[in-house]
């Protein structure tokens, strides 16, 4: 008996659906989409975000999705999850949700996601040869359980200024869409 292709991807849809309920009834607070192969993830909450409103729904999640159309990559496709100390997600739990999301690049906005994104991936990391790559550095983009991983070491504050503006431009230009496997 042969599973049609609807069928098979049905399943693959009904169980994404389910481990994403698990990771939200575990308090991961994610937005955007699910099967985006960016995932940002962000550790210091900015202003937009303390005054109530939708993670990265302030200037830095905009110049971030602006940032991605320029790239390339569908409006669409991006997703984050917060790391920061209000929703004190265990590296554990970090990891589970990475692996679960599966997406092609992660993104830390700030070094607290970089820290958290350290403290998830510390196995992984600590086998890189490389110490800045295994420290994260900012800039660097590294290799770690078939994802690209960027640290991108503080975009909210380089909004302030154009020639960090410029910088941060430079390290997200390293991350461009990897195109279709095939």
């Amino acid at each position: 008996m042969t599973v049609s292709q609807s069928a098979r991807a049905q399943a693959c849809t009904n169980k994404m659906r389910q481990e994403l309920q698990e990771l939200a009834n575990k308090g991961v607070l994610m937005v955007g989409n699910a099967f985006s192969a960016v995932l940002f993830v962000k550790g210091e909450p900015g202003p937009a975000q303390e005054a109530g409103g939708e993670l990265m729904s302030g200037p830095d999640g905009k110049a971030l999705r602006a940032a991605l159309l320029r790239l390339g990559y569908a409006p669409e496709d991006w997703l984050a999850v917060d790391v920061s100390p209000q929703a004190a997600i265990e590296p554990a739990l970090l990891r589970r949700t990475i692996c679960a999301l599966d997406p092609a690049t992660v993104v830390a906005c700030d070094e607290a996601a970089a820290a958290a994104l350290r403290d998830a991936l510390a196995d992984d990391l600590s086998a890189l040869s490389n110490l800045d790559d295994a420290l994260l550095v900012p800039g660097r983009v590294v290799q770690v359980l078939g994802m690209r991983v960027l640290n991108l070491g503080g975009f909210e504050a380089a909004l302030a200024s154009d020639k960090q503006k410029q910088v941060m431009w430079a390290r997200l230009k390293q991350i461009p869409p990897l195109g279709e496997p095939y």
